[in-house]
């Protein structure tokens, strides 16, 4: 495979991650470069981390976590995604003033959410025998630099349409872990 190959498999397996940093960029309330990049390294980790395993461990891992990667995408994003929405429309939120920083641990639960259809690229690189390291330092890469212009995005969203923009963050979010599921069931291709 070649470098121009890798770089779209990072630039598509990076699109999840780039809707999620577009919806936590919606929740920002004063745009914190610090914390964009926060959340563009954890997305580029987790996006790089979850192919080097799934390269190493190929046949292994992938029988253990396939039959349920789907199911665990879908419960995670669709359970923050949820969340996002409720905070957006719960009474007495309209004016109130939004949480700075969505928590580590919801980063590292979004994290491992976007990335773990990516452990299947890991067994696909493989069985191309395809230079590792390269190839999960370009996919981290271009997870980082997508999911830092995401940020951005959102938080432009959210200072002009805050709620709006928060539910439409929380829809993508489901809508993302449905994505999965279906894609995973058969039901789309």
């Amino acid at each position: 495979m070649s470098f121009l190959g890798i770089l779209l498999v990072g630039l598509s397996v990076s699109a999840d991650a780039f809707a999620v940093s577009i919806a936590s960029g919606l929740q920002m309330v004063r745009l914190l470069w610090g914390r964009a990049f926060l959340i563009a390294g954890t997305f580029g980790v987790f996006q790089a981390l979850m192919p080097l395993l799934g390269w190493a461990l190929t046949s292994q891992f992938a029988t253990l976590v396939e039959p349920v990667d789907h199911w665990i995408a879908f419960g995670l994003l669709g359970f923050i995604g949820a969340r996002m929405i409720w905070e957006a429309l719960r009474p007495g939120s309209e004016g109130s003033p939004r949480a700075e920083w969505m928590g580590f641990g919801r980063l590292v639960l979004l994290g491992v959410a976007t990335s773990i259809d990516a452990a299947a690229v890991g067994v696909s690189l493989a069985v191309l025998d395809v230079p590792i390291l390269q190839a999960v330092a370009v996919i981290g890469l271009t997870t980082f630099v997508v999911a830092l212009a995401g940020v951005p995005i959102g938080h432009g969203l959210g200072t002009r349409f805050r709620t709006p923009a928060e539910v439409l963050g929380g829809v993508v979010l489901i809508g993302l872990g449905t994505r999965i599921l279906l894609e995973h069931l058969g039901v789309i291709a």
